[in-house]
């Protein structure tokens, strides 16, 4: 494993900035793989690793920046819990941990190191010095994960009955009028805006 030096190295490459956050997410992450046995995610571990993150923040970007794992990969899987936490899974052995970060630790900082002026000098050296214990959270659990999760080429392929685009590893539901992408059958983040509404009105100014 890469020391917690060369991962923050990293974490600032990739994130654009340097901050407590980004340590959390590298201990995070370098316990999670120690849990799983895998000392070289970046290389002869890389295809058995598998990450839920919980939240987009940037502690999901020090898991991706430490163990590697990719959305492009498949091997990086995102829920919007808002929790900052992660599930580590090793795809060999099925073992699977979630690690959450204490409540407690953001206090840490203030209680162990007050003379420290600045919030986020005192925060890196709580999270850099404290134990595993008293910043995480940790259970083993069981993850669902099949075949239609699997990083590789997509496993099917199906037009949406409604709208007409195309839908992945079975993330498609079963409605009245056939198979819908989520979105025509639950709803989705975005609502289309009609193009002839739209090209009027570019018309008129």
């Amino acid at each position: 494993m890469l020391s917690i030096d060369q991962c923050l190295e990293e974490c600032g490459r990739l994130h654009g900035h340097m901050c407590a956050g980004q340590l959390l997410g590298v201990r995070m992450a370098l316990l999670g793989c120690r849990l799983l046995g895998i000392d070289d995610p970046r290389g002869a571990y890389r295809k058995r690793l598998i990450v839920w993150v919980e939240i987009d923040r940037c502690m999901t970007d020090a898991v991706t920046a430490v163990t590697g794992v990719r959305l492009g990969k498949r091997s990086l899987k995102y829920v919007d819990y808002g929790k900052v936490a992660a599930t580590f899974l090793n795809r060999e052995t099925g073992k699977a941990f979630r690690i959450v970060a204490l409540d407690s630790s953001r206090t840490l900082a203030d209680k162990r190191f007050p003379e420290i002026s600045g919030k986020k000098e005192r925060q890196f050296r709580a999270y850099r010095e404290a134990t595993d214990e008293e910043l995480f959270k940790v259970e083993e659990v069981e993850v669902s994960f099949g075949e239609m999760d699997e990083p590789g080429s997509p496993r099917s392929r199906v037009i949406c009955a409604s709208c007409g685009e195309g839908i992945n590893d079975g993330r498609e539901v079963e409605g009245v009028s056939g198979k819908l992408c989520r979105p025509c059958a639950q709803g989705g983040y975005y609502r289309a805006i009609d193009a002839c509404s739209q090209a009027q009105g570019q018309t008129l100014k």
